[in-house]
């Protein structure tokens, strides 16, 4: 959306439409004016990236007609309206509607200024979080975030796209920072409860009665209504199920068992036990463990997701290097494997850090990708090789990431990958068409 917001100006009167216009530009904002609020109207929609000032006393539609349709239109929208000297009791009903404030005639140009910036960072937040939201309940654009093409991805987001359909509960198991939150927020947003609310509560973020209260309440004045009733009808994910006490888990089964089916509320339930050598079945009492694991999805580590690793690592550097302002780093052969290679105690989340100082390091001209994945061991030997792997894998993944990245860099010309990478045409055409690149999404569209 870019950070400079508009603001939308309606007047009749056109030396004033102007004089407003020419000072919030010179404050830094992007400006257009109406000569009415039909006019306003017709070029306004639900999702305008500003607000509007708004005179109120117009021939035709005044500007409280215009107020209330545009709450109807979108009752975010902040509104400021400009009142004639000294008419009060209609600056109070405006606020009275919704209006985000009202500026007197003559009023101070500051003055307007300081309420244009509070109207629009509101604004601003207000559509961000739209945006998040839209985001959050986009089956599509969510499972575009599980990046990879191994088999082990594929099945996950196969899985996810079953189990979002059907309404049990679910467990989801997998090593720490492997993407299980992202995997919960997927589930919701492929299912039929997408439009209804998704709450997420950490289990081992409160102790005892903090938790207790949080998800079965009773709520007081102040406090949140507790998550049970805040997620009804939409989906509950509880991070960390293991941390639950004895009793949290007697009254979370009691909560279920009171639900009936189909249950109001979906729980999706993540743990955390793999690193320990231990299950969700080990440490919850057994009728609530076969109540959440009626539908199970367990998320693969990195370390079994062959190729894609050098697609996320060459998608996470790119994105670094954009935000760093430099060159993401070119990966050699030998790296390409040292990557592939690597057992990933701390998976997705490791390489996501590693990418960055890859970077970072790619930009001062020292270090190598070796040490970074060394960094974090002190045992050498297991930073940069786990149990063997067929040197046709490694081949085919450096080859694959190679055409990716020089396809990117040329955004797309074909003669240009053919001459820097020395491949007939037809040879690039079988290799793109073996490892599912396609030309279409390179190009700048």
């Amino acid at each position: 959306m870019g950070n400079v917001m508009k603001i939308a100006i309606v007047d009749d009167e056109k030396d004033m439409r102007q004089s407003i216009s020419q000072w919030l530009s010179l404050s830094g904002f992007d400006t257009e004016t109406y000569a009415s609020a039909e006019e306003a109207l017709r070029g306004l929609s639900a999702d305008f990236p500003g607000i509007v000032v708004s005179d109120i006393k117009m021939p035709g539609m005044d500007g409280m007609q215009l107020l209330k349709k545009l709450r109807g239109l979108d009752s975010t929208l902040p509104v400021i309206m400009i009142t004639g000297h000294g008419d009060v009791p209609m600056a109070v009903e405006a606020m009275r509607m919704g209006a985000f404030d009202f500026l007197e005639k003559p009023f101070n140009p500051d003055r307007m200024t300081e309420l244009a910036k509070k109207a629009t960072n509101a604004r601003r937040l207000t559509l961000d979080n739209r945006a998040l939201r839209k985001e959050l309940s986009d089956g599509g654009a969510i499972i575009k975030k599980l990046i990879g093409q191994s088999p082990p991805m594929i099945r996950l987001k196969e899985d996810i796209l079953d189990l979002g359909q059907a309404d049990g509960h679910v467990l989801i198991e997998g090593e720490t920072g492997t993407g299980k939150t992202l995997v919960a927020h997927a589930l919701h947003a492929v299912g039929a409860r997408n439009s209804k609310t998704f709450t997420l509560i950490s289990c081992s973020a409160f102790d005892e009665e903090e938790l207790g209260k949080r998800l079965f309440g009773p709520a007081e004045e102040a406090d949140p209504v507790p998550a049970m009733e805040e997620a009804r009808g939409g989906t509950l994910v509880l991070e960390d199920i293991e941390a639950l006490s004895d009793k949290l888990q007697a009254q979370l089964l009691t909560a279920i068992n009171d639900q009936g089916t189909p249950a109001e509320t979906r729980i999706v339930a993540i743990c955390n036990l793999q690193e320990q050598d231990k299950t969700c079945e080990d440490v919850l009492r057994p009728d609530l463990f076969y109540r959440l694991a009626a539908l199970k999805i367990v998320v693969p580590p990195l370390r079994q997701r062959g190729e894609d690793i050098l697609s996320l690592f060459t998608k996470l550097s790119e994105q670094f290097a954009e935000e760093y302002g430099c060159d993401a780093p070119v990966v050699s052969a030998q790296e390409a494997a040292q990557l592939l290679q690597a057992p990933w105690p701390g998976n997705v989340r490791q390489l996501i850090n590693v990418s960055e100082r890859a970077v970072l390091q790619n930009r001062r001209g020292t270090g190598s990708i070796a040490s970074l994945l060394m960094a974090n061991t002190d045992d050498v030997e297991a930073a940069i090789t786990t149990e063997g792997k067929p040197l046709k894998e490694f081949v085919e993944a450096f080859e694959r990431m190679l055409i990716d990245n020089t396809m990117r860099r040329h955004k797309g010309s074909i003669v240009s990958v053919m001459d820097e990478l020395q491949l007939p045409r037809r040879t690039l055409n079988e290799k793109m068409a073996k490892y599912g690149l396609q030309r279409s999404e390179y190009l700048d569209h």
